[in-house]
């Protein structure tokens, strides 16, 4: 079971992969979903004690009245496992941390790092659905490619489509010259993650001239 573990902690830092890459992702998540639910919450447990205590010999720390960093990390890994029937995220996650001399500006320019980074993995995730849409004969490489390239080349007008997000995970620590590094993880639901990417590839699709939208709408299960 320590897979379940090394997969979802790559999932917070998950660059851009390969096709086949991609559809062993998709079969790697399905696998997951089926584990009994016993199963995964021991793995949960595991996984969370594990970075609480490695956050914390690194000097993280929560704010006064946040709930302790372990329920905190407990509630990310427990989004994190989640994935509908495709093996498409119900929650895709984003981390960032930021330094500045007081705690909101460290915290308001990682929220903003981390909303760039949420577009880049819903970058991610809609390649991959592509990618799994093609194996399963439901669309054309041709087809794929057209759209695979238009999603890469929209990661700006996906983060400004991006709605609400919810934060997950936030706690600092002071450094040695007394300033603040905040470090936060946020969630975004994975069906407007669908929409927000929509939105945006379908303006680049339509710029370019190309009359695929039928398929997009197959591709994000509209």
């Amino acid at each position: 079971m320590k897979k379940i573990i090394l997969f979802a902690l790559a999932l917070l830092v998950m660059p851009c992969i390969s096709a086949q890459t991609q559809v062993e992702m998709i079969k790697e998540r399905q696998w997951i979903a089926k584990q009994s639910k016993k199963e995964l919450e021991t793995q949960v447990s595991k996984a969370t004690k594990k970075e609480a205590k490695r956050l914390k010999k690194e000097g993280w720390v929560v704010s006064p009245g946040a709930l302790p960093l372990e329920n905190q990390l407990q509630r990310s890994y427990e989004m994190e496992y989640q994935y509908d029937d495709l093996g498409f995220p119900k929650f895709i996650m984003a981390t960032a941390q930021s330094i500045a001399n007081h705690y909101d500006a460290a915290k308001t320019s990682a929220t903003s790092l981390a909303i760039t980074n949420l577009a880049g993995q819903i970058q991610t995730e809609v390649t991959a659905l592509i990618e799994n849409t093609v194996a399963n004969a439901e669309l054309s490489p041709e087809e794929a490619v057209s759209i695979s390239e238009t999603v890469m080349a929209s990661k700006t007008l996906i983060s400004q489509s991006i709605g609400r997000t919810i934060a997950v995970v936030e706690c600092y620590r002071i450094l040695k010259n007394k300033n603040r590094e905040v470090m936060v993880r946020i969630a975004y639901n994975g069906e407007m993650a669908k929409q927000a990417a929509k939105k945006a590839v379908r303006e680049e699709l339509e710029k370019k001239g190309q009359n695929l939208h039928e398929q997009l709408d197959k591709v994000l299960g509209f």
